[in-house]
């Protein structure tokens, strides 16, 4: 089993949006994922509570059956469509990928 973890920082304002409405807009698309791909085993969108400096806005952590999944996952039309649209709204972006 592989654990999936993808953290961002957005910007404060992109595509005529505030951080805010981004960041409940790519939640909302992210947590409907696992409806549109099967081999994902489970999946959590955080958004982060702490105001300070230098933290990340949001975390995904997912889980898939093996790393080709997640491979295929990254892959997927549906999942396409959301990573194009938060390369547009995001300042920085972390990843991890471990055996559970």
């Amino acid at each position: 089993m592989i654990r999936h973890i993808v953290m961002w920082k957005f910007l404060d304002e992109a595509q005529g949006l505030t951080k805010q409405e981004n960041l409940l807009k790519v939640k909302n698309a992210l947590e409907a994922l696992p409806e549109k791909i099967p081999f994902i085993r489970r999946m959590e969108v955080r958004l982060n509570v702490n105001p300070k400096p230098g933290c990340f806005d949001a975390v995904l952590i997912s889980e898939f059956d093996s790393l080709e999944d997640v491979n295929a996952y990254r892959e997927h039309p549906e999942h396409k469509k959301i990573s194009s649209y938060v390369k547009l709204i995001r300042e920085d972006r972390a990843c991890v990928d471990y055996e559970i």
